[in-house]
Formats: structure tokens, C-alpha cells, sequence
């Protein structure tokens, strides 16, 4: 406590929407990673002795549901106060650990995987629409180191977790979203805006008119995500069949390579801001894909590790250019709406990506689906590089 009441203690209302939903979305970002990678594959197996089967069906069926509401997360996150869709995310992803964790059918953990996925959804687009106009593509970045810092914490701290017990596991994550979930009760976060007053034909028609303004953006928007779902089945196999490493090395690998995104992301928004998002989209897309060729050719560790640096800062220049550029898309009054239904499209390579990758992979090799995957890259290299500066902004905006 203060020792004078002079002086006011500092509150989570005094920070910005953007810095309390970039801590939210670490939360849930944690809580959903630590699960689904960790806990739930070893809970089912070692406590209800599900069959791997259904894990795999739980975790895909999460990813779908995600996909799937975001449109309708979008538009009501336009039309309610944040602060509602806020304690409507945490109740409904806390129902779901509820439901996944003291079920005891494997039909249960796919109903708790998806209102996990429910849940989790509207965060994202919350804090996608507190992004400022004059400085997008570093708060971008910020919001993607964010996501990359809990995404990979989640799994780790969770896998020493296990070793002292589910009820000890489970009890961490439900702490953690308890203190997320009280955090923000105390937030009057942004309100909801003009959308509400707006009937529905006339948002849907006045998104319906930047949707098709962003057209060439579209290929980008499914075969980027595509291109990397490609890789999900094949990776382990492609790295220590083709590459020679064992999975230890495989994990130091994506270590090195998550690194070089998260440090890269800040500095490459703010680079992007000032000297034009075009070019980035060009030169990150062409480093994924030289990196993604390179890596047919190469083995070892000390390779492997250099080239999963040149794809992990490759991924850092790309992620906040391509989303400043989306963000000009999207309308000021119909911002949940808008990256509700951007994610939506998104979604489509995500979905198909892996099985694509995986089926190309049963039929002829791994090798083929990573050279299919750098091929994809840079043809969307080529086509940012090609196409009309003044077809890649929104005519509202300029670079």
C-alpha cells in the first residue's frame, strides 16, 4: 500500500485497451497452448485411455470451431461492449477445460475442445481492433510476439507440470484463466461502437464493398496459411529422415526458429510503418521460400539451425506488413466484424493445408510437400512483386 493518499495507486484502468488485451490474449494464448499440445494428449492417454485417435479428432475439431465463429465473434465484438465479450470468453473457455478435464467419454473432451476454440476466438479480434491507424504494423508486431511468447511457453511450463500430477496441472491452468478472468473484471474496456446503431444489410453491405476492394490480397490470404499447413504432418519425418536429426535436435530447431520470430517481429512492424509494407511482403515471402528450398539440400544440425533463423526472421518481416495491409481494409465501424471474417478466409489454408501436405506426403515423400510448400511461397513473392502498388491499399489509405 501507499504510505500517502497523496498518491494513487496505479490501476488496470490507467493502461491502454491495447496493452490489457495484449495480457488477456497471453492468458488465453497460454492456457489453450498448454492444454492442447500438452496436457490433454498425455491426460487422455495416461487417465482415460483414449486413443490417440481422438485427441487428434479433439484438436482438429478445436481449430475448426475457431475458424468457424470467428465471423460471428467479429460482429458481435462490433456490436457488445468488450468488456462483455471478455467474460463471455473466459466463462465459455473455462466450461470447456471444465468439461474436457471431469469428462470421462472422449466425446466430452471433443465438446470441451470446442468451447475452448469458442472461447478463445473473440480475443484475437479484440485486440485486432484496438490497433491504431498511424502505427499498425508495430502494433502487430507486438500483438504477434505476444502470441509466439505463449504459444511456446504454454507447452513448456506445462511439461514440467505433468510430471507432479494432472490435479496440479490442471489447477495451474485454471488458476491462471481465474486470474486473467479477474483482471479484466475490472477493466471498462472500449465500448461497443456505431455498428450497433447500423441495421445489418447495410454493415454487410458496406463490408461486402472492401471485401471486394481487397481482392488481391486473397491469394496471399489462403496459400500463405496453406503453405504452411502443408508442412504441419511432415515436419518431424522430413527432419530426421531427410535432415538427419534426432528429435532433440528437431525441438532445438524450432526453438532457434520461434526465437528469430519473436525477436524480429517489433523491429520489422516499425521498419514496415516507415519505409512501406509491399517490399517486406516481398522480401519475407522470397526469404521463407529460398530457406524452405535450402532445406532439401541440406543436413546437420548447425544448418538446420541457421536456416530455421533465416525462416524465423523471414516470418517476422511478412506477419505485421501482411496484417497492416489487411487492417487498411477493414472498416473503422466494423473492425471486429471485418477481422472476423478475414480470419474466416485465413482459416480455409489452415484447414485444407495439412491435408493437402499430408496426403502428398503418403504418396510420394516429405521432401515433395516442403518443395511444394516453397513454391507456393515464392510464387506469392513473385505476385506482391509484380503486382500494382496501388491495388495493394485500400483507397481509403496510403502507405
Amino acid at each position: 500500500m501507499m504510505p500517502s493518499s497523496s498518491f494513487k495507486r496505479p490501476s488496470a484502468a490507467a493502461l491502454p485497451p491495447f496493452v490489457r488485451l495484449a495480457a488477456v490474449l497471453f492468458v488465453m494464448e497460454f492456457v489453450r497452448s498448454a492444454f492442447l499440445i500438452s496436457f490433454l494428449p498425455a491426460y487422455a492417454a495416461g487417465r482415460l485411455g483414449v486413443s490417440v485417435a481422438a485427441v487428434g479428432l479433439a484438436v482438429s475439431i478445436h481449430y475448426v470451431a475457431d475458424t468457424a465463429v470467428k465471423a460471428a465473434a467479429g460482429y458481435l465484438v462490433d456490436r457488445f461492449s468488450s468488456r462483455l465479450m471478455l467474460h463471455a470468453a473466459f466463462g465459455t473457455t473455462g466450461a470447456g477445460l471444465l468439461t474436457a478435464f471431469f469428462g470421462q467419454q472422449p466425446w466430452m473432451l471433443v465438446v470441451g475442445a470446442i468451447l475452448i476454440g469458442i472461447g478463445v476466438s473473440p480475443i484475437w479480434l479484440l485486440c485486432m481492433s484496438e490497433v491504431r491507424e498511424d502505427n499498425r504494423a508495430s502494433q502487430m508486431g507486438s500483438i504477434y510476439t505476444v502470441w509466439l511468447a505463449s504459444l511456446g511457453a504454454g507447452p513448456v511450463v506445462m511439461g514440467f507440470l505433468l510430471d507432479r500430477g494432472y490435479g496440479v496441472s490442471f489447477g495451474v491452468l485454471g488458476g491462471l484463466l481465474a486470474f486473467g478472468w479477474a483482471v479484466a473484471l475490472g477493466w471498462n474496456v472500449r465500448r461497443g461502437i456505431s455498428a450497433r446503431s447500423v441495421p445489418l444489410r447495410e454493415q454487410l453491405a458496406q463490408l461486402g464493398g472492401k471485401l471486394a476492394a481487397m481482392k488481391p490480397l486473397v491469394p496471399g490470404m489462403v496459400l500463405q496459411t496453406a503453405a504452411a499447413g502443408l508442412l504441419v504432418p511432415v515436419l518431424p519425418t522430413f527432419a530426421t529422415d531427410n535432415m538427419g536429426l534426432d528429435y532433440s535436435g528437431y525441438s532445438l530447431v524450432l526453438i532457434v526458429g520461434g526465437a528469430a520470430t519473436a525477436v524480429g517481429l517489433i523491429p520489422m512492424g516499425r521498419l514496415s510503418d516507415r519505409w512501406g509494407h509491399r517490399r517486406f511482403l516481398v522480401v519475407g515471402f522470397a526469404g521463407l521460400a529460398a530457406a524452405l528450398f535450402l532445406l532439401l539440400s541440406s543436413s546437420g544440425l548447425v544448418p538446420s539451425m541457421l536456416l530455421a533463423a533465416v525462416l524465423g526472421l523471414s516470418y517476422a518481416v511478412v506477419l505485421p506488413s501482411w496484417n497492416a495491409l489487411l487492417a487498411s481494409f477493414v472498416p473503422d465501424d466494423q473492425k471486429g466484424t471485418g477481422w472476423g471474417v478475414l480470419s474466416s478466409i485465413e482459416g480455409i489454408g489452415v484447414m485444407i493445408g495439412p491435408v493437402v501436405g499430408g496426403w502428398v506426403a503418403g504418396t510420394y515423400d516429405p521432401s515433395v510437400t516442403v518443395g511444394a510448400s516453397a513454391v507456393l511461397l515464392a510464387g506469392i513473392a513473385a505476385f506482391y512483386g509484380f503486382f500494382p502498388q496501388r491495388r495493394l491499399t485500400s483507397p481509403e489509405q496510403t502507405e
